[in-house]
């Protein structure tokens, strides 16, 4: 048993349910029930408010600082600040409690039964059972975009016996009782049932199910106002239920962090203890027990030996705790906050329709964004444009385009285009009648007859309003559309009939009878409607699959061709038949439809067995052609992320069709790829076990042959909703006998690309859950733009909102959020690659140049009788980490660039190098800790060496014979400290590619910094210190020419090492990202040939061939014949101009990241 249930059952014992049952009652406007009816047990439900924010105003601090301490950095700061408060320590508690206390400080800156009246365009405020409308066919329009991410109106109808309602006081008159299910999280059903009252005869009991529900969130469209009651309020909702609590965010840079900052913590242990039994070991002698130099008080004397030993081992800490600064997490802060700025400020991330750029909504993630291994999207509104658009229609094998015709002439490309107008035979024109009649009655589409809608004008047609369409289905009203522009008008639904007007400008009417509504196993929908001359017509539509089994005749092979040539060029695809029904046979369906709505218990199956039943021996009429346009580059969007070794998931509330059509033309699904259905209608055909195994044995196959062979067979996986709620919940169930999960699992790894479709929210992010819990714990991305998409947003370790059409509540509650999808490309290729490398680099280098700082300290401490003597003085130790290094690193982690953003975006391939966290692992964490080390042993005993032989001066001052020195423990540690700040300090000189003046002026100027700092607080005598020892310390060791010289070369010696170690791996393995570094500096230097022309201006006068000029000019450019600039580069030479290189002047080169480009008269070109 989960927490999640176990708080369930806590809550509901809380609240004084200790009969928990499955339903629950609810009477409509609190009214007893009548006499002879079960009792009224009151029942406690929740409020209606919702509380989805992370913080609120009494519990931010003791949260966020929570939240803060958790970290294993802060609490052991915290830590080292209270011992230097308690015990006396060679160091100030300043030098810890400042720094901490600035970091907690930035990073916490940076972070029912009621009635209900609702009117047009206001939200619904709970889950509503629908009562009346103010529409006579007792309908309501309704728009998801919240829940479902879908823009298009939905029709929700009003229980049969109450839709007659029209007043307030008949709504208050009805006496029933609804008994419906405990909340659930499932948006798509609903199972209840409403008990009607009246008089004193026996109740009339209705179904109710989904298509009665209005749930929370959604928004009530060209409807006046409905009557509706309150069945789930509060966080009882399903919009509620599907919410994903937020969690804090941490990414994988910040654990490997974590993991370097435990190991550091054991090194610096053991240098405690160490350093504590080495002291009392060399002090077991009585004469180094108590020097004459360092006599104890009377209570050190009388102090415990343990006792002292643990003050020490606690001074030993505070003087090493320098090894783990704190100061590298303010500039990790510093650089996550100020870093995030540079995607804000990015111009090729701004919208101009919408008039905004990417937004950061938290700086903790952005190295996360280099280190993404599964994408999963949304597909309405963040793959797609929402916008469908009729492309044709075949009857028959004939094809027809609807602009062909508005174009008053036949496309000269396709000479096998009939005008719907050119006068068929009989036959056929019987059949393109029926197919378009079809098309205008076989759908759920209602009429606006308003001017706005939203605030948007339509229907406007040469300057006067007409009517225009809206439907729960963007494609329906495409084809209803394009049917208006082939000359048949759907004109309205009204008194249950629906009136059409065909191409001869007569008015047609249909008595609609029954709607088969289209459903996800089925793949179709079906109408059966009455003609004026009293015949029965059943007219469907559907997916090929679904329909072609049905067929009994018609033109079956010419309309599959034309199907499968569409499908191919990723158009969604339907097809079209009928049948005439006697009068006898329209009777039986009447019969199997009244007597499966009516059914309680296991209604979707009664139905889904009536309509097989009616839904049979079909003539096929034809298919139509719908396009889904994607958002601009959405494609290549998606091919680049895969090249960069991400998986692309998409996960969506659409039904499988519709979004199988956009994978393929996003380039998500290939023409190559073979399909792997996982749907509810493959496992009732077969058993979930069968289908599971049946697929992991195909993917497991492939894998074994594709290893013996060059081509590989890409596979892509289709699952829907319901099977992998089946499959989930068969992994509980199955836990000894078999793990369906891992299956799974197992199955989507060897697949390229996964689409999950009848997703509802908490699916999507149950989806996001399990990839993160398999055993190669990915890195996971999460993009969407409405609020169904919130719940994965969240659980994702990024999450990213598109601010699309459908509402900012995925943008409000993402982590980032773009302007569309195509952004995803330059925000992780470009921006994730740079922040990973940067911080990486931070991190490492911190740990580096720290252990170059105290490990001097602790060698230090086998010379000075283990005392606990720093070796440097306070000022350096406190301003090291703050002034004389603090600077460089952090703008190295800001601005640089080891490559250029267009080969990033030309070569996503780039990415992989980057990819499982690759420049923090183990091995390269050690030999950074190793590099330190030595560079600390070169630092101390080269220094020491120095001072290796001294002699007495005559007014009785030590001085060193090798440099003319005065000896000292603080000109020894001056000099230490001197060649530590200059070494770290090239050191990442040496690492940085990319150098601008600010490089220059904050590295250079640091160590500037150093030498002024150090000359003045040596060169003065400050009268607020009650110490003067490095008086003149300084300046004396910079008089001396040897200790240059010994800088110098102690410099040199530890440099040497890293430079040697990076030259020999970058010639012989070299890795993707230094040969397009090496690509780049031959680009670099090929321009630089190119550029002193002027000093070729002698080669006019030689003997030189003219052609072989030319030919050499072309060679070192390297460019395409194609491109703007050769073909004019050509053109110039071929007209004389080469000879006098200089005559290029109006074409002056330069280097762009793309490549060559030019300057040339007018705008800038890439070439």
């Amino acid at each position: 048993m989960d927490f999640t249930q176990l708080r369930n059952i806590i809550s509901r014992y809380c609240v004084g349910e200790e009969i928990w049952v499955d339903s629950r009652t609810v009477y409509i406007g609190h009214k007893d029930p009548p006499p002879g009816a079960e009792a009224n047990i009151p029942q406690r439900y929740p409020d209606n408010r919702i509380v989805s924010s992370k913080y609120t105003f009494w519990n931010f601090i003791p949260k966020n600082l929570f939240e803060q301490f958790r970290r294993i950095a802060n609490f052991y700061f915290l830590v080292i600040f209270l011992v230097q408060l308690i015990i006396d320590t060679p160091t100030s508690p300043v030098t810890s409690g400042l720094p901490l206390f600035f970091v907690i400080t930035v990073t916490a800156i940076k972070q029912v039964g009621d009635i209900v009246v609702v009117r047009e365009d206001e939200t619904f405020p709970c889950d509503l059972i629908l009562l009346s409308s103010s529409r006579h066919d007792g309908t309501c329009y309704v728009t998801t975009a919240s829940l479902d991410g879908e823009s298009s109106h939905k029709t929700y109808y009003a229980v049969q016996d109450t839709m007659a309602f029209r007043t307030e006081q008949e709504v208050d008159s009805l006496h029933a009782i609804i008994e419906c299910e405990q909340p659930q999280p499932d948006l798509y059903k609903f199972v209840g049932r409403i008990n009607i009252y009246k008089d004193k005869e026996e109740p009339l009991a209705r179904p109710l199910g989904a298509e009665n529900l209005l749930l929370r969130g959604a928004t009530l469209k060209n409807t006046q106002h409905i009557y509706a009651v309150a069945v789930y309020t509060g966080m009882e909702t399903k919009m509620a239920l599907n919410y994903q609590s937020k969690s804090q965010k941490r990414s994988a840079v910040e654990k490997s962090m974590n993991a370097f900052l435990i190991v550091y913590l054991c090194i610096l242990i053991s240098k405690a203890v160490i350093n504590t039994v080495l002291k009392y070991a060399w002090q077991w002698s009585p004469d180094r027990d108590e020097p004459w130099y360092n006599h104890r008080t009377e209570n050190e004397r009388q102090r415990h030996m343990v006792i002292r030993a643990f003050t020490d081992f606690l001074a030993f800490m505070v003087l090493f705790n320098y090894i783990i600064p704190v100061s590298m997490y303010v500039t990790v802060e510093m650089q996550k906050f100020l870093g995030s700025y540079f995607i804000t400020w990015d111009e090729e991330m701004f919208d101009e329709e919408l008039g905004e750029g990417a937004q950061v909504n938290t700086s903790d993630l952005n190295e996360e964004l280099g280190q993404v291994e599964y994408v999963f999207t949304d597909k309405t509104g963040t793959l797609t444009e929402n916008n469908m658009e009729f492309i044709e229609c075949c009857v028959d094998g004939n094809v027809y385009i609807p602009h062909a015709i508005c174009n008053g002439q036949i496309l000269s490309a396709a000479s096998s285009i009939d005008m719907i107008d050119s006068s068929p035979g009989g036959y056929r024109r019987e059949h393109e009648d029926l197919f378009f009649r079809a098309l205008c009655l076989c759908h759920t589409v209602q009429v606006k007859e308003e001017e706005t809608v939203d605030g948007i004008k339509r229907g406007i047609h040469q300057g006067r309003p007409t009517s225009f369409y809206i439907s729960s289905s963007p494609d329906e009203v495409a084809l209803v559309e394009g049917m208006k522009r082939l000359g048949y008008t759907y004109l309205r639904l009204k008194d249950n009939y629906m009136e059409i007007l065909n191409k001869d400008d007569e008015i047609e009417r249909f008595e609609l009878l029954h709607v088969l509504n289209f459903d996800s196993v089925r793949r179709r929908m079906s109408v059966i409607v009455k003609s004026s001359s009293g015949e029965y017509l059943l007219f469907c539509k559907g997916a090929d699959s679904s329909i072609f089994p049905r067929i009994v005749s018609g033109k079956v092979e010419q309309v599959k061709a034309r199907v499968e040539q569409n499908a191919i060029e990723g158009l969604r695809t339907l097809c079209v038949a009928y049948r005439r029904l006697s009068k006898s046979e329209y009777q039986e369906a009447c019969h199997h439809l009244n007597e499966a709505k009516l059914a309680l218990q296991d209604r979707e199956q009664r139905l889904a067995q009536a309509y097989d039943i009616i839904e049979r021996d079909f003539v096929l009429l034809g298919a139509t052609a719908v396009e889904d346009r994607l958002q601009e580059k959405a494609a290549d969007t998606i091919e680049s992320l895969h090249k960069a070794g991400m998986k692309v998931w998409v996960l969506t509330g659409d039904k499988m069709e519709t979004a199988a059509a956009t994978c393929y033309a996003s380039k998500l699904f290939r023409r190559s790829t073979q399909i792997l259905e996982l749907t509810k209608k493959r496992t009732e055909e077969q058993s979930l076990h069968d289908v599971l195994f049946e697929l992991n044995r195909t993917v497991l196959r492939q894998r074994s042959i594709s290893g013996l062979s060059v081509d590989c067979l890409d596979f892509g996986l289709i699952i829907d909703g319901a099977t992998l709620s089946a499959v989930l919940k068969a992994n509980q169930e199955r836990a000894g006998s078999g793990n369906y999960r891992e299956i799974f699992l197992e199955i989507c790894r060897n697949c390229s690309a996964v689409l999950c479709c009848r997703m509802a929210p908490l699916q999507k992010a149950q989806i996001v859950k399990l990839i993160k819990a398999s055993k190669e714990h990915p890195i996971t991305l999460a993009i969407g733009d409405g609020a169904n998409d919130v719940s994965m947003i969240l659980e994702a370790h990024v999450g990213i909102g598109i601010m699309g059409k459908e509402g900012r509540q995925a943008a409000r509650n993402s982590d980032y959020a773009i302007p569309k999808f195509k952004h995803l490309k330059k925000m992780l290729l470009v921006h994730g690659h740079y922040y990973y490398i940067r911080i990486a680099e931070l991190v490492q280098y911190f740990f580096y140049k720290n252990v170059c700082f105290i490990f001097p300290q602790f060698l230090y401490q086998f010379f000075c009788g283990f005392s606990q003597q720093p070796l440097y003085d306070t000022a350096y130790l406190t301003l090291y980490n703050i002034s004389f290094t603090s600077l460089p690193i952090l703008l190295y982690s800001l601005v640089e660039q080891h490559i250029t953003m267009e080969t990033l975006k030309r070569d996503p391939s780039l990415y992989r190098d980057i990819a499982k966290n690759s420049l923090l692992r183990w091995p390269v964490f050690l030999y950074w800790t190793c590099l330190g080390v030595f560079d600390a042993v070169i630092f101390f005993f080269g220094a020491y060496f120095l001072f290796d032989n001294t002699t007495f001066t005559s007014n009785g001052q030590l001085m060193t014979t090798n440099t003319q020195m005065m000896f000292g423990n603080w000109t020894f540690g001056t000099l230490v400290f001197t060649v530590l700040v200059f070494t770290v300090t090239l050191k990442l000189a040496l690492d940085t590619h990319h150098w601008t003046w600010i490089n220059h002026f904050v590295i250079w100027g640091s160590l500037l910094f150093y030498v002024i700092f150090s000359l003045l607080w040596g060169g003065i005598i400050w009268p607020f210190l009650n110490y003067q020892r490095m008086y003149y310390v300084f300046m004396q060791m910079l008089s001396s020419g040897p200790a240059w010289l010994s800088i110098i070369l102690l410099i040199t010696v530890s440099l040497l090492p890293d430079v040697i170690k990076k030259v020999l791996c970058r010639t012989m393995c070299p890795t993707a990202t230094e040969r397009a570094q090496d690509h780049e500096k031959l680009s670099w230097d090929g321009v630089a040939k190119l550029t002193p022309l002027s000093s070729r201006r002698s080669l006019k006068d030689t003997s030189t061939d003219s052609s072989q000029l030319h030919l050499c000019a072309a060679e070192m450019l390297s460019l395409r014949r194609s491109d703007p600039f050769p073909q004019k580069l050509l053109v110039h030479l071929a007209e004389g101009g080469g000879a006098d290189l200089c005559s290029l002047s109006p074409y002056v080169l330069r280097l762009s990241g793309a490549g060559f480009a030019y300057y040339a008269p007018g705008p800038e070109t890439s070439v």
